[in-house]
Parts: C-alpha cells; sequence; structure tokens
C-alpha cells in the first residue's frame, strides 16, 4: 500500500481501516483487469482520491459525521451516480449526486462496486452514451 493511502487510512477507527483497504484493494483490482493503466492515488480534501487517464476522479472516505458508514465520493457534475441509482436503487445507498453510502457492519457489495469503479474509471468514453453504456 502506498503511504499515501496509509497516511489517510491509519487515522480512521479500525473497523473503517479495514473496509477502506478493501475498498482500495478492489479500486487496484479494477484498474489492472480492465487495463485502465496507472491509477493516480492522491489525497483530496483529506481523503484518499484516485484518478486514470480515461476516467473521473472518484474518493474514498470515512468520516466521524457519520461514524457507521464509509463513501465512494463521485465528481457531482458527471452522471455517475444518477447513473449507478438506476442501475442498482435496489441494492446500494446514495447521498445526493455525489456519493455511494456503505455501511461499516455489512459485507462490501465488491461485483456492484467493481461496476462503479470501472464505469467512472471509463467515464471519459462513456460519458456520452446514455446511462453511460449500460
Amino acid at each position: 500500500m502506498s503511504n499515501i493511502a496509509e497516511q489517510v487510512i491509519s487515522t480512521y477507527p479500525p473497523a473503517a481501516q479495514a473496509k477502506i483497504r478493501a475498498l482500495r484493494s478492489l479500486v487496484m483490482q479494477v484498474a489492472s483487469e480492465q487495463n485502465f493503466g496507472a491509477v493516480i492515488e492522491a489525497i483530496k480534501w483529506g481523503e484518499l482520491s484516485f484518478s486514470v487517464k480515461s476516467g473521473s476522479p472518484f474518493r474514498i472516505a470515512w468520516k466521524a459525521k457519520t461514524p457507521t458508514n464509509y463513501h465512494l465520493y463521485f465528481h457531482c457534475q458527471t452522471k455517475l451516480v444518477d447513473t449507478f441509482r438506476v442501475l442498482f436503487s435496489d441494492e446500494l445507498q446514495f447521498e445526493g449526486n455525489r456519493a455511494i453510502v456503505l455501511k461499516l457492519e455489512e459485507d462490501m457489495p465488491a461485483a456492484l462496486l467493481y461496476r462503479c469503479i470501472a464505469i467512472a474509471m471509463d467515464y471519459k468514453n462513456l460519458k456520452n452514451l446514455p446511462l453511460l453504456g449500460q
């Protein structure tokens, strides 16, 4: 794990650390398996941020104000969360047009998040398609 990621994750409570590490690992898995190229990992607004050349940047974070949740944040001026809501409204919880809300006490819905992350990583190629090509 990168020093950047560990710098942020180590500030979270243990349960959140485990979930954020698992989600970060899924991000790297998607990038590798789908051949999206190098993942640029940074800290934006105190949160882990990820971007690839063909995608829209997104962030993952746990926040003390919502201690039972962790989030996958997307750029609010994209159609990403709107598309995810249409596709996965029965399985995922959303916050406005910017985030997928995940519960610390629940298993991470890896297959659904894999699809969401892959769409975000290919956003520049999909942004003009209905439901982002889904």
